[in-house]
């Protein structure tokens, strides 16, 4: 909440970049798919990027947006392969429990609140283990793999703390949905700061 306050009208105004480009390419076809899931979990790195301005007693601003592009291949790769992980995850379970098709959205005529709800749940367990990759990968240049194994072993020694983070992110992403999406314009951002803060904590930055 303190490097939120720091910028809060950037930082929304990151989320709602975010969620207008997650909107565009969901209305494409199912190439539109496939790209979202290499293009979001990047901009969504921008996210990080502002936590990481206001650290450092910068404000968050807009550009943080496209910071991400300054990073290495490997970097990059790394950050897209953690994000399909989760999508992956999220698919299967969709398919499993609802019949929801995630890579065609437009398939699906109706999706029961309990469908989405162990969807988003599902994603929301996987996503913890690989939830310092981007730190790793970005700010401290780790390799591809270097950047997993750290953030397995960061999950593995800190198991509890961040099961209630990630039980705490999805309630601010259930809030954030059944207010229309508009909850999710403060949810977006407190979830990217916790997690930037446990970045911090964990690996004893200073």
């Amino acid at each position: 909440m303190l490097l939120w306050k720091r910028g809060p009208f950037a930082f929304s105004a990151l989320a709602l970049c975010i969620l207008a480009a997650n909107l565009a390419l969901n209305l494409l076809p199912a190439a539109g798919i496939a790209v979202a899931q290499m293009l979001l979990p990047l901009l969504e790195c921008g996210l990080l990027y502002a936590s990481l301005a206001a650290d450092r007693g910068d404000r968050p601003r807009i550009r943080h947006l496209l910071a991400v592009a300054g990073a290495s291949p490997g970097a990059l790769a790394a950050v897209v392969i953690a994000g399909s992980l989760v999508f992956g995850a999220e698919a299967l379970v969709a398919l499993q429990v609802g019949g929801i098709d995630m890579l065609s959205p437009a398939a699906n005529a109706s999706v029961s609140a309990t469908a989405l709800i162990v969807t988003y749940a599902a994603g929301m367990l996987v996503s913890l283990p690989v939830t310092f990759v981007p730190f790793a990968a970005l700010f401290d240049g780790a390799p591809l793999r270097e950047a997993f194994a750290q953030s397995f072993a960061a999950f593995g020694r800190n198991p509890a703390p961040l099961v209630v983070y990630g039980a705490l992110s999805f309630v601010l992403l259930l809030l954030g949905l059944l207010t229309n999406g508009l909850g999710l314009l403060l949810a977006l951002p407190w979830s990217a700061a916790a997690s930037y803060a446990a970045w911090k904590d964990i690996f004893d930055l200073r």
